[in-house]
């Protein structure tokens, strides 16, 4: 007969592999087991398009990754996590050719927006300049488990936070500050005027002036690897191809923890309906590209920025987000695109590029919005289809295919939208604990949310720890 395992987590994404490394490191027996053939969830690289052309079918640029608390406890980089930088963090070209920008500088930050907003950004941001680890320790957690380590800064932080981000950006004379602040709450896939879209916002501008938003060495597969090749290192296992339909799959354990959505939970662990008030967001279409040669962009900026936002004024971001919650087809989509090969030879054979943009669209939305992201492309950067070699189409069908705790396409495995990015995946006292005390979800469907930053799989291995040593006298 098998002997019992401390703990065993269903699913490999970022989250899940936290929480088994940290298991794992405090002497616990660890196994993973994941439905896919490779590990990595939402964190993958694959060669969608053409031999030789690596790409990240979701995430690819990491400004959490770089400073979260959970992986600078790590030694990933031993495990061969590198990261790239490139010139600047972001760019968000308009239609005359000028950009503003998200550098690691405030000071290039701000003059990018005109002198009045310049000054507007600096008062903003001044309080909390190289503080990010205090705000990312209390900030990327459930926020009532436990007083906040800079009270202060907190509080400070807090008050700002919490405002919609049309609300933040009155502060602001000029469209491109508006634009650019924006986009950062975009990536919350909710609509702008919502609660706390001004933190997001800045807590995107603040993460570039701390820790960049770079990219992996290889994709971001390599963050997934890294993090396995701890667990393995500590004397953990991981199991690939193996599908979980019920609890009774797996080998028997203290602690099952699952990063899955919560739905998913429900039904493997038999749970019934406890999570049947959790509400699933928009989704996005997006499509990953080979290219002939860098994006022509109009705006010199843009041809060294890692990430661009292609939406040139705060309403028209706003629109193309109320379009998606509400369900309608997606006609002038905001995009967030990368463009890794620009600092990372391996993505792509020389002399050619990656490249991706995603656009958001109703949840389980079945049309093709190729055309209209192309065309939102063209407008800041023309010539820019000339160059396609070959291109993968992925909408919410594809999407949730690829990853199951992307229901109905949504990445971000429950609306973030309101007090939603809060209060995940229900209101609870500790969202990571289940009403199966053996029980616990890790996904990014709990607290802080959506994300490659592994803490939501930190605060759940935190949590099983406190019941197993309670049960065991450990």
């Amino acid at each position: 007969m098998r002997t019992m395992l401390d703990a065993v987590v269903i699913g490999s994404g970022p989250n899940g592999l936290t929480a088994a490394v940290e298991l794992a490191r405090r002497g616990m027996s660890v196994e993973v087991f994941e439905a896919r053939d490779t590990i990595g969830g939402g964190a993958r690289t694959e060669e969608l398009t053409l031999p030789g052309f690596r790409h990240d079918p979701c995430s690819a640029v990491h400004p959490l990754a770089a400073g979260s608390p959970a992986f600078r406890a790590m030694p990933l980089e031993r495990h061969g996590l590198e990261w790239l930088h490139p010139d600047l963090p972001m760019a968000h070209p308009f239609p005359d050719g000028t950009a503003a920008v998200l550098a690691h500088s405030v000071g290039e930050t701000a003059m990018s927006f005109g002198a009045h907003d310049a000054g507007v950004y600096r008062r903003l941001v001044a309080p909390f300049t190289g503080r990010w680890d205090a705000l990312a320790r209390d900030f990327l957690r459930t926020q009532w488990l436990g007083l906040p380590h800079d009270p202060f800064t907190y509080a400070r932080f807090g008050l700002v936070a919490m405002q919609p981000v049309t609300l933040l950006n009155r502060r602001f004379q000029d469209e491109k500050a508006r634009a650019l602040l924006a986009g950062l709450a975009a990536h919350a896939i909710a609509p702008l005027r919502g609660f706390g879209t001004s933190g997001l916002a800045l807590m995107f501008a603040l993460a570039a002036h701390a820790n960049g938003w770079p990219v992996p060495r290889g994709g971001s597969q390599a963050i997934s690897d890294a993090l396995a090749g701890l667990l393995r290192a500590h004397g953990g296992a991981v199991h690939t191809d193996f599908e979980v339909k019920r609890l009774d799959d797996l080998p028997p354990a203290r602690a099952y923890v699952f990063d899955t959505s919560p739905t998913a939970l429900a039904r493997i662990a038999g749970l019934g309906n406890a999570y049947r008030d959790v509400i699933y967001g928009p989704s996005v279409f997006k499509i990953d590209y080979a290219l002939s040669g860098p994006v022509p962009w109009t705006a010199p900026e843009a041809h060294h920025a890692g990430t661009v936002h292609i939406g040139p004024t705060s309403d028209e971001i706003s629109a193309a987000l109320d379009a998606a919650v509400q369900g309608r087809d997606p006609s002038v989509p905001f995009l967030i695109t990368a463009q890794p090969s620009l600092i990372d030879p391996t993505r792509a054979p020389e002399g050619k590029h990656t490249f991706w943009a995603y656009g958001h669209v109703p949840n389980g939305w079945t049309g093709d919005a190729t055309d209209a992201v192309e065309r939102q492309i063209e407008r800041f950067a023309p010539g820019f289809r000339d160059l396609v070699l070959a291109r993968a189409v992925a909408g919410p069908p594809q999407l949730a295919a690829r990853n199951a705790n992307y229901v109905g396409g949504d990445t971000a495995t429950g609306s973030a939208a309101g007090l939603r990015l809060l209060i995940r995946p229900k209101l609870t006292r500790v969202p990571y604990e289940t009403a199966h005390p053996a029980v616990f979800l890790c996904s990014q469907a709990t607290p802080p949310g959506p994300g490659v930053h592994g803490m939501s799989g930190h605060h759940a291995a935190r949590a099983v720890w406190r019941r197993l040593r309670g049960s065991s006298g450990r």
